[in-house]
C-alpha cells in the first residue's frame, strides 16, 4: 500500500481506470463484469485494493464492529468504491454509499455507474466533523 497518496491522486486513478473499462466494454454488462475489468485497470495503475472483503461496520463510538458488508473495492486502505450497472444513479445509491462511508469509518468514496451510455460518477466525501 503507498501511503503517500492522496486522496484525489487516488480517486484520480480509479476514475482514469473506469474510464478506460467503460470506453472497452460500453454498458450493458453486469456489474461483476465490469468489477473484473476495474480490478484489472487498476492493478495496471499499481493501485492496491481488495475487492468484494467484508468490511467492519462501526456503530457511533462503539469501538467494535457491529457487523460487516462486502465492499466493491476498498483502494488503498482509504477509498471506498462502488460500482453500478444500472441505467441512472438515483439519490437512494448516494445515501447508500454516504452510509457505507460513515459504517465503514472511511473519509472518500466513488460511486461509479457503468450502466449507461457515458461512464457517470459520484465522489463523495464524509466528513469527520459533519457526518
Amino acid at each position: 500500500m503507498n501511503t503517500d497518496l492522496k486522496h484525489s491522486q487516488i480517486t484520480e486513478k480509479i476514475i482514469g481506470a473506469s474510464f478506460e473499462v467503460h470506453s472497452f466494454l460500453g454498458n450493458g454488462f453486469q456489474e461483476v463484469i465490469y468489477q473484473r475489468a476495474l480490478a484489472y485497470e487498476m492493478s495496471q495503475k499499481k493501485l492496491d485494493f481488495e475487492r468484494e472483503i467484508n468490511q467492519h461496520i462501526f456503530y457511533k463510538d462503539l469501538p467494535e464492529p457491529i457487523g460487516t458488508r462486502r465492499a466493491d473495492f476498498v483502494v488503498e486502505g482509504k477509498v471506498l468504491v462502488e460500482i453500478k450497472a444500472i441505467k441512472e444513479l438515483e439519490d437512494v445509491h448516494l445515501a447508500q454509499a454516504l452510509n457505507y462511508l460513515k459504517a465503514y469509518r472511511l473519509e472518500v468514496g466513488l460511486l461509479i455507474n457503468f450502466g449507461s451510455k457515458s461512464l457517470t460518477f459520484k465522489r463523495l466525501v464524509l466528513s469527520k466533523n459533519n457526518p
